[in-house]
């Protein structure tokens, strides 16, 4: 880059922007992952392609602050809180995942790789799955909450684990790093200082530092502060020896303890963006087009035998975590592409000598092909986990000695916050009831608790029979999981027609789908909270209560129709807006120990003062309706007060200061 003029550069920065809008627009069109658009901006452009740019080298420097932003974007983005929770997915299915996958793709990688090191690198490369291309498929599907999303985001970040051992051990694979004992143990040594220096400086000093940068509302200045610890950081454990990969994920795992981390991800995203398409579009410009067309038959083979492994890889895993087998297909399915950090490592083993040649264009393009079938593989993979589940046909798991007496009881399907709150109620309220959780852990934990809880999967029939389903009284499904709600919500209303069926789902569109699949009711949670809020935003406004409650009255009993179409809502609650333009009501309680003990209605003289009027005196279980003026008031007196909006409120204001004897 440095040999370009200025309008070489800028020929060379519209060339490949303009070429990577292109094909990332043709590629949202065609639902295909914007990463994987990327790199076919890239092949386009590239040597290979159209030519416009002959030197991929020249946008190489612009791509590696692309891969440190992305590592460092990484370490700020990992909560020890976060992976708490996961607990099983992270530990043992992410371990599990990683060293199955990496022993099958090393011993098939043996049938090309020219040495035994290509092929360990190799697999090491195939471990790595697509963080960005999963979890934004889930998101538009909604499954990020479920099952299959949880036991997913655990493996996927354990993967973000190995990545920086990964590319630390590449030169030591490749044989590029030699020193004798003595050396690498000093070097270690000095490393093991250089971090503890870092450490110290991030947990002591950055704190006091950003909080002065913070202090001064200064926008850019805070934005420039964390790209200068970033890129700082990086070239510091460069000059050390090591990649700037490890620098930049150290540097945001320490600024990730800090208050200010969430800031720091907002003001980067946007270079982290720009940078990382770079990388991915030079990524593309590396690929030989005329070796992938005359080897496509081979290449096409290759990414779907490393789909198989991957997926029957994945599969095991989470089986073995204790995931039932829909879930684990589910799973194995949306783990089975190689992922955008493996081409990180691809650069890493190509620039040690590991992959040259036809094994780098290999590995590349098996790669990409592996990540264009990904959408696909994640569309089809619920259905496919049903009829596996089916055809499998393992046993349910046992409840107890006590499960034939159950009747007339509710059977709860999820033990998240909604499942366990209703539980508790229905413990207090002497009701039976029956818990079915998918995952292992909290069913272990609730069991210990004393709940009555079953570990299964409610898309299947004997699940559901095993439970009684045929005596219950009401089936609740506190799950986030639209693709089982899809298949249970039927199921429960063929195996009992009389049964009471209530859903919680999060979006209010899914509503209407739901009933007609058989429930009697859906609950939405996004509607729920906005009925919250308008309610706290009512009684702000002193409305009355009982107005309050007609008007969720209405949005409920229309099943959020007036929410849903505007064009109804004037006419749905037009005695509710009547209700709401008369006037409004409120209760003010005196205080104990104020001043307003002994006076009269008179003495306030409220409705000169404020404009509102006391229409009734509430005192222990007695009331007095149109007080006189003469009323005398005592500690505790409840004020009934009507009047609008602002008079109510100075009215409470009046009060208050009346109390206070001011």
């Amino acid at each position: 880059m440095a040999s370009l003029n200025p309008n070489e550069f800028m020929q060379q920065a519209v060339a490949v922007l303009g070429g990577a809008v292109g094909v990332v627009y043709l590629s949202a069109r065609l639902r295909v992952p914007a990463v994987v658009g990327l790199v076919l901006s890239g092949m386009v452009i590239g040597p290979s392609g159209l030519g416009w740019i002959e030197d991929p080298q020249q946008v190489e420097m612009l791509a590696e602050i692309g891969v440190v932003l992305l590592l460092f974007i990484i370490g700020l983005e990992l909560s020890v809180d976060q992976l708490r929770e996961l607990g099983r997915p992270f530990l043992l299915g992410g371990a599990l995942q990683a060293g199955l996958t990496f022993a099958g793709a090393a011993a098939l990688a043996m049938v090309w790789a020219p040495s035994l090191r290509t092929a360990i690198f190799a697999g090491m490369a195939i471990v790595l799955s697509s963080t960005a291309v999963v979890l934004k498929l889930y998101d538009q599907r909604r499954e990020t909450h479920t099952p299959q999303g949880n036991v997913v985001l655990g493996v996927l970040l354990f993967q973000d684990f190995l990545i920086v051992p990964m590319i630390v051990l590449t030169p030591v694979l490749a044989g590029t790093t030699e020193a004798t004992a003595g050396e690498l143990l000093l070097r270690f040594a000095g490393a093991l200082g250089a971090i503890a220096a870092v450490v110290f400086v991030a947990r002591v000093v950055m704190p006091v530092v950003l909080h002065q940068l913070v202090a001064l509302r200064v926008r850019e200045l805070f934005m420039l502060t964390g790209l200068l610890i970033c890129l700082g950081t990086a070239w510091f454990t460069e000059s050390l020896g090591f990649s700037l990969a490890l620098g930049a994920f150290l540097a945001g795992i320490l600024l990730s303890e800090t208050e200010y981390s969430h800031q720091v991800v907002a003001d980067i995203v946007p270079f982290r963006d720009v940078f990382a398409s770079l990388f991915f579009i030079s990524i593309g410009m590396l690929v030989d087009l005329s070796f992938a067309a005359s080897r496509l038959p081979l290449l096409i083979s290759l990414a779907l035998a490393l789909v198989v492994l991957k997926a029957l890889a994945a599969f095991l895993a989470v089986r073995l975590t204790g995931y039932p087998t829909r879930i684990g297909v589910i799973a194995g399915l949306g783990l089975a592409q190689i992922g955008e950090f493996s081409f990180v490592l691809m650069e890493v083993g190509r620039a040690n000598g590991l992959l040259l040649g036809d094994g780098f264009q290999i590995l590349l393009v098996s790669a990409v092909l592996t990540l264009v079938i990904t959408p696909t593989l994640v569309h089809f993979a619920p259905a496919a986990g049903e009829k596996l589940s089916r055809w499998l046909n393992s046993p349910p798991d046992g409840l107890g000695p006590n499960r034939e007496e159950l009747n007339g009881h509710v059977i709860v399907v999820g033990y998240g916050v909604n499942g366990s709150l209703l539980c508790r109620v229905l413990s207090e309220a002497r009701i039976p009831y029956v818990v079915l959780e998918l995952n292992s852990e909290t069913v272990r934990r609730a069991r210990g608790q004393g709940v009555p809880i079953v570990f299964g999967d409610s898309t299947r029939p004997d699940m559901l029979h095993h439970l009684g389903i045929e005596r219950a009284q009401a089936i609740v499904f506190a799950i986030s999981d639209a693709q089982a709600l899809e298949r249970s919500v039927p199921l429960s209303r063929r195996l009992a027609p009389s049964i009471a069926i209530i859903v919680r789902t999060r979006t209010v569109k899914e509503i209407e789908p739901l009933r007609a699949l058989g429930a009697d009711e859906v609950v939405a949670e996004e509607f729920e909270s906005a009925i919250e809020i308008f309610t706290h935003v009512l009684e702000r406004f002193h409305v009355p209560r009982n107005v309050i409650r007609a008007q969720t009255r209405v949005l409920r009993g229309e099943g959020y129709q007036m929410l849903r179409v505007p064009s109804e809502r004037r006419q749905v609650s037009t005695a509710v807006l009547d209700a709401l333009e008369a006037g409004t009501t409120d209760v003010y309680r005196l205080p104990t120990d104020g001043a307003l003990a002994g006076r009269t209605l008179r003495d306030l003289d409220l409705r000169r003062h404020t404009g509102a009027t006391v229409i009734a005196v509430v005192r222990g279980e007695e009331s007095y309706a149109n007080p006189s003026a003469d009323q005398v008031l005592e500690d505790g007196d409840c004020l009934v007060l009507v009047g609008g909006h602002s008079e109510i409120d100075d009215a409470f204001q009046f009060l208050d200061r009346s109390a206070d004897g001011s």
